[in-house]
């Protein structure tokens, strides 16, 4: 991430209000944080990131993970392909191994816990943003460690795929492979014996899963994410 002579521009995602209250003011005390828009889960962070105008995005995005309607995990996922210039850190109360490594998975390039200080988070903000260097808490550095260590395929050390991220079922992923062919839905019905109708009711299933409004919104997540 460039340095900018401007303010850094950040949003919050987090379920609960007292948390987003907290995190705020710990970002206010630095004059150079402007806290752009919070979501209480990460569908109402997805449409806001769709409002805004492409000089209006944050630069940086604080995500919890443990949210109704859809996940940090999944917004993550769905927003990092979206919006690539757009930093992703997770703040949560969670150090277990399997959340890390969805988290990382998914696009996140920092893992804070949100016990950390004011001080702290300000100064791994300042630092991803003035040298790209993702921030990390000690313990979850320690905890990245211990599963880069462990023999390949142990437990513990199995990272979601896009499939299991997004939960799409066979049929949606076969589609949403016919899609990427360039192919319409007449086409793919013929391909899979069903009709067109069905075929629409998929993609608009892969859509909403997504979190996109677009057959090129899909398939550029499809791609990035490794699911075609």
């Amino acid at each position: 991430m460039q340095k900018s002579a401007g303010m850094i521009k950040i949003a919050i995602a987090d379920d609960k209000l007292n948390n987003r209250i907290i995190l705020a003011d710990k970002l206010g005390r630095n004059n150079l944080f402007q806290l752009v828009f919070q979501a209480s889960n990460g569908e109402e962070f997805l449409e806001k990131m769709k409002q805004c105008r492409e000089d209006e995005l944050p630069h940086i995005v604080l995500m919890d993970l443990e949210m109704p309607v859809t996940d940090g995990v999944t917004a993550i996922a769905s927003a990092s392909s979206l919006y690539p210039a757009v930093k992703f850190v997770v703040l949560t109360v969670f150090d277990d191994d399997e959340k890390i490594f969805k988290a990382i998975r998914a696009g996140a390039c920092g893992y804070l816990l949100k016990e950390e200080s004011g001080a702290v988070i300000n100064d791994m903000l300042m630092n991803l943003w003035e040298s790209g260097a993702g921030p990390i808490s000690p313990s979850i550095a320690y905890k990245i460690l211990q599963m880069v260590q462990q023999p390949f395929g142990a437990a513990g050390t199995t990272a979601k795929t896009g499939e299991d991220m997004f939960q799409l079922s066979e049929r949606e992923l076969g589609i949403l492979q016919l899609l990427s062919q360039g192919l319409e839905y007449k086409e793919i019905a013929v391909r899979l014996s069903i009709s067109p109708n069905t075929v629409k009711k998929h993609s608009i299933n892969v859509y909403n899963k997504l979190h996109v409004n677009s057959k090129a919104q899909a398939l550029r997540i499809a791609y990035t994410k490794g699911l075609i």
